[in-house]
């Protein structure tokens, strides 16, 4: 990417960035210009919608007393008072038009962190690869915050860290101008988190760089550990140990048969799936169940058993297939609450006795709902794809665009993202392009995969 290239998905409004590039160890990071916002639609809508951007909004106004002020600056930024907003290391500074004639130049300064302390977060960030994908797809990972925090680095700035500056005569701390300001970088941040770290001091091509420096570092160490090979990007702490034969003395007397007994013969195919049990007042559970997820459960029972009949009887299709592999916990309940017929009630009950987030919960049943196991894989992880494989899917892809050129794609690792757009290809290791779109500042499926990339974005775009 080069220096003046936009981040995809970044904001429309971007107007450039310095050419000077970061180097390692040295130098200002670059800054960047931001065209003026327009004005916000309503009174009460918040400034901003993700978390790290309410966190920046928090900051600001727990530092001040005067909720007057802050009121103005908030008519201000929604009014569009504010020009162009340049942010750089340790600032961000704007024109904001207030009552004269000529606009007020105002300043908010943030604390850039340390030397160390920069170290510190780039090894917190590098510890994931989910970490790094969440960022270059304009998102804050949920639990970097509170890594950072546990790192003894302050990711997200207090009030303490916030300084505002301003021309005009006022003497708020902040004045409503420097207020209009830093509301308006609220809704920068929605758009990008990268504003933040460039804020904190380090700008967005030298910390791409320096993750990628320390990922294949990560992967080259992995490589050569004895036993390595790698998390496989999730957090099940990578492949079981197979056991040894001795230990499963059961299996040993099985195979050990020369002659299996004859099955009993397959009954028919049931029309459609029985209700499952009610259990109320009369018909109790034993104690210590939980009648409610009893009755999800055998009701989940009775669908997998519907699916292994009908495979059952229709054997010369299914002649030879392997056994599907086992399902992880997270992966068994993505489907739980993507097939339950009780959808809503299932999920809910699976977020809450689960302590899984209910907006995670809900991408990861629409993507097994879209591609099963590999599809929820393609959700919550990333991986390398073999660059002929990304050479021959680029070459299918302009061969059937026919409309013209095809968008401008950000590449990183398996995902494709349309510059300046909202929507992205992620590619599977099951060879299928799979449909993204974001929606409220997350990606979240759209479709089922395809093997031919621009069947799957010409959809995405609506052409």
């Amino acid at each position: 990417m080069s220096p003046a290239e936009p981040r995809s998905p970044g904001p429309p409004h971007r107007v450039h960035r310095s050419t000077g590039r970061h180097p390692r160890g040295g130098g200002p990071a670059a800054a960047r210009t931001f065209e003026p916002l327009p004005p916000a639609k309503g009174s009460r809508a918040p400034f901003a919608e993700s978390w790290w951007g309410r966190a920046w909004i928090a900051a600001l106004e727990e530092s001040s007393l005067d909720t007057g002020r802050l009121q103005r600056g908030r008519t201000y930024a929604r009014g569009g008072a504010v020009g162009r907003v340049t942010v750089a290391p340790g600032s961000a500074t704007a024109a904001v038009q207030g009552s004269r004639p000529d606009p007020y130049r105002s300043t908010m300064r943030v604390r850039q962190l340390t030397g160390e302390e920069w170290d510190r977060l780039l090894d917190v960030i590098a510890e994931r690869a989910a970490n790094i994908a969440a960022l270059l797809d304009g998102e804050m990972p949920p639990g970097l915050a509170d890594d950072a925090r546990a790192a003894e680095v302050p990711l997200l700035p207090g009030p303490q860290d916030l300084q505002p500056r301003c021309n005009c005569p006022d003497w708020g701390f902040p004045c409503k101008h420097a207020a209009a300001l830093c509301y308006q970088v609220g809704r920068l941040l929605d758009r990008d988190p990268f504003v933040l770290l460039l804020l904190r001091g380090r700008g967005e091509e030298e910390l791409t760089d320096e993750l990628g420096r320390r990922n294949l570092a990560r992967a080259a160490a992995e490589a050569v550990a004895p036993g390595g090979g790698g998390d496989g990007g999730g957090d099940d702490g990578g492949a079981a140990v197979p056991r040894p034969p001795d230990a499963d003395p059961a299996g040993a007397v099985f195979s050990s048969r020369s002659e299996l007994p004859p099955l009993p013969p397959v009954p028919p195919l049931p029309d459609r799936i029985g209700p499952g049990p009610r259990l109320t007042e009369t018909s109790p559970p034993a104690p210590g169940v939980d009648p409610v997820g009893l009755e999800l459960l055998v009701a989940d029972g009775a669908i997998r058993a519907h699916r292994l009949l009908a495979s059952a009887l229709d054997s010369p299709g299914h002649a030879g297939s392997p056994l599907p592999a086992l399902l992880t916990e997270w992966q068994d309940t993505a489907r739980l609450a993507a097939t339950h017929p009780d959808g809503p009630q299932a999920s809910a009950r699976l977020s809450a006795n689960g302590g899984h987030d209910p907006a995670r919960l809900a991408a990861a049943a629409s993507a097994w709902r879209h591609g099963g196991a590999a599809g929820l894989d393609v959700l919550d992880g990333s991986w390398n794809p073999p660059p002929g494989l990304l050479a021959r899917a680029r070459d299918a892809l302009l061969a059937g665009w026919s409309d013209g050129p095809p968008p401008r794609l950000r590449t990183w690792r398996n995902r494709w993202t349309v510059v300046d757009g909202d929507v992205q290809l992620r590619l599977g290791t099951d060879g299928l392009w799979y449909p993204y779109r974001k929606d409220r500042g997350a990606w979240q499926p759209a479709g089922r995969g395809d093997t031919d990339p621009s069947l799957v974005l010409a959809a995405l775009l609506g052409r």
